[in-house]
């Protein structure tokens, strides 16, 4: 899906812009939360809050709708603590620091902070998970989920300046043999069926993603693999 949020990567802006177009915003409330939008009542803990940056910037970008409840009703922010609990979020909580557009919309006699995250260019953006330690996480659906070792394997190639090339030999025929049967499998499954090291299954994986041949989707709460 094309992202909406735009390709370009600019430090995060501080001009806030109080809107009116009341249409507009309850037309992104109307969508609800899905891979490119969430609602937050309240920011309380700018920790938590860079995971769902951190996911959008790893992802196909998306926008934070602060002031606004799960189920759509306006509640309101004071829009200074929310924007600076947001900076907060996307400079100091993410490695390495993810853009963040800021936009406040007054409906209603409240104001709506929409807090706009593009797509990064440089993968993977981690923050702290419940230990303190740096996570990349993605959108799937409306939940930021931990990203996978596969996607931190396609991300350190879409990096190199090498770029990735793709031959085959005894251990791609072996990983490919594994994920013959049509079937969705787990890292831990396919490693076991073809037998080799699980970085080198995770290295291999990540190429035959990204020329298309395998498939990455998250399925019962775990990311599972299947071939094109």
């Amino acid at each position: 899906m094309r992202s909406e949020f735009g390709k370009s990567e600019m430090p995060f802006s501080t001009t806030i812009m109080i809107l009116s177009d009341r249409n507009y915003l309850l037309g992104l409330i109307a969508q609800g939360e899905h891979q490119q939008q969430d609602f937050k009542y309240k920011v309380q803990d700018a920790v938590k809050l860079a995971r769902s940056v951190s996911a959008f910037a790893n992802t196909d970008g998306g926008r934070l709708l602060i002031g606004v409840r799960d189920d759509g009703h306006l509640s309101g922010v004071r829009s200074e603590e929310e924007i600076f609990m947001m900076h907060q979020a996307a400079w100091k909580y993410c490695q390495p620091p993810s853009s963040i557009k800021f936009d406040n919309y007054r409906v209603d006699g409240r104001t709506i902070v929409v807090c706009t995250v593009p797509p990064s260019q440089h993968r993977p953006v981690c923050a702290a998970d419940d230990e303190g330690r740096l996570r990349a996480y993605v959108r799937i659906a409306d939940e930021n989920i931990m990203a996978s070792p596969v996607h931190l394997a396609i991300w350190r190639e879409e990096q190199s300046q090498r770029g990735a090339s793709f031959t085959y030999g005894d251990d791609e025929r072996r990983l490919l043999s594994a994920l013959s049967a049509g079937e969705w499998l787990t890292l831990n499954a396919i490693t076991h069926r073809c037998h080799l090291p699980r970085p080198k299954v995770i290295t291999l994986l990540a190429r035959l993603i990204r020329y298309g041949v395998a498939l990455m989707e998250h399925r019962d709460q775990q990311f599972m693999f299947a071939l094109a």
